[in-house]
């Protein structure tokens, strides 16, 4: 297998390892996945990996290899029912990818008429946000969380700002009451902290079901009312997983977006010297460090040779978005302008439906950043900086920064009719007597 010609990333050629499969977990990994990529181009269009322990699967690393599988619902489906290694016991029970690759009846995991019915309400509820509504929730809890560290001089732009506003803009869109707002946070950093996960699902499920039970007695302006009133009718079971995808699918990505724009416009200083350079930022971030990196999970409907390699029906596919985007065939069309053609957002039927929402909470959460924190830089080197772990992610672990301290004023001006909105009891009575994150920002609104 020794080939010494090709790029080899650290710390030794991955397929000497068991089975030949190249690893994507570990801190190696983490820390250069462009070399691993690089050594993958090797394999073809299409590499064998393991995504963790005793976890297979086949990685596309090549971007038109990429949309032809993304656009064929034909000949690849996206139900892990079919997960073959799963269902014969070859995947550990306790695997750290299961909880994000396993089964959901959502539209992520949803085929044909399924998947057109579940995304059909997902697509017409999230086309009801309004836009200038959402710049003006996004900055308020900008602020709100600039407050927080802005006398200080110093913050970690990820733990006290990128990994925080996602969750706090999407529980305003969602209409969470303090109590509920409190445990879908605590659920959703728990479960891709890592930290009692199995907990953590639980406890953001049931704090999502009190949620649709509060919607279906009183709804209001929000993503979840919205999801009831469509014609698809979906049932509370349905309700709760489709929000619970929203919440997650929403908030991981943001904050990896987010954190992983602000190290880019923190790390190179061509950007300063711009116009537009937020925009600019983003798109390049997108192309060459996105948010998630490998996901996509496909598995062949029957035994078929595709990109050259034959593959068995539900072998487990992945696209490497991070590889596709940053593939050689892909520089000549990129200087040519196509600079929104990546396929960080996916392709095809299971396309993200929520790309420009997610892009304007972006924008408006790292300019004002920068307007309230205009000497904002790096308070490390910026090789000291280091990544999660994992194979779908990219994203850091922390992003030290330091400021002229500033003073942010407790209520945003001007004061919003609506808000606060979320302070009514919760399905079960309480008024987030718990005093989460969420409760402290509907406190702050009121001062």
């Amino acid at each position: 297998m020794d080939q010494p010609t090709a790029p080899v990333p650290p710390p030794g050629c991955p397929a000497h390892q068991a089975g030949g499969r190249v690893p994507l977990h570990g801190m190696e990994f983490a820390a250069d996945p462009q070399a691993y990529y690089s050594y993958l181009r090797h394999f073809g269009p299409t590499a064998p990996v393991e995504l963790a322990p005793g976890v297979e699967a086949t990685l596309i690393t090549d971007y038109a290899v990429a949309l032809q599988l993304l656009q064929d619902s034909g000949a690849f489906r996206k139900d892990a029912r079919r997960w073959r290694d799963l269902n014969e016991g070859r995947v550990p029970p306790d695997s750290p990818v299961a909880p994000l690759l396993s089964y959901r009846p959502n539209a992520m995991f949803s085929d044909g008429a399924e998947h057109l019915r579940l995304r059909q309400a997902i697509t017409d509820s999230m086309a009801r946000v309004d836009t200038r509504k959402l710049s003006r929730t996004t900055e308020q809890v900008s602020n709100y969380l600039i407050s927080q560290f802005g006398s200080r001089g110093s913050a970690d732009l990820l733990g006290d700002y990128a990994k925080q506003l996602p969750l706090f803009v999407f529980n305003e869109l969602f209409g969470c009451t303090a109590d509920i707002g409190d445990r879908v946070v605590f659920g959703i950093t728990g479960m891709f902290d890592g930290v009692n996960a199995e907990q953590a699902v639980g406890v953001m499920f049931g704090a999502i079901g009190e949620l649709v039970a509060l919607k279906r007695a009183k709804p209001g302006d929000d993503v979840p009312s919205w999801l009831m009133e469509h014609q698809s009718k979906l049932t509370d079971e349905e309700l709760v997983h489709q929000i619970a995808l929203l919440l997650v699918a929403g908030n991981e990505p943001l904050r990896n977006l987010i954190g992983n724009t602000l190290h880019r416009l923190l790390t190179h200083d061509a950007y300063a010297d711009q116009g537009g350079l937020i925009d600019e930022a983003i798109d390049d971030t997108l192309w060459e460090n996105p948010p998630m990196q490998n996901l996509a999970p496909h598995y062949p409907a029957a035994d078929m040779e595709f990109a050259g390699q034959k593959l068995h029906a539900g072998d487990l596919l992945l696209v490497s978005f991070a590889a596709a985007n940053t593939g050689p065939a892909l520089t000549a069309a990129r200087k040519a302008g196509s600079n929104r053609a990546h396929l960080a957002w996916s392709a095809g039927p299971h396309a993200c439906p929520s790309k420009e929402p997610a892009r304007q909470i972006t924008v408006t959460a790292i300019e004002n950043l920068l307007n309230k924190l205009p000497d904002v830089g790096l308070a490390v080197p910026s090789e000291s900086l280091t990544w999660r772990p994992g194979p779908f992610n990219r994203g850091l672990t922390v992003l030290p920064a330091k400021f002229t301290p500033v003073q942010i004023a407790h209520r945003p001006a001007p004061a919003r009719k609506e808000a606060p909105l979320r302070q009514e009891p919760t399905a079960t009575g309480g008024r987030g007597e718990r005093g989460g994150v969420w409760s402290q920002f509907l406190n702050w609104l009121t001062r």
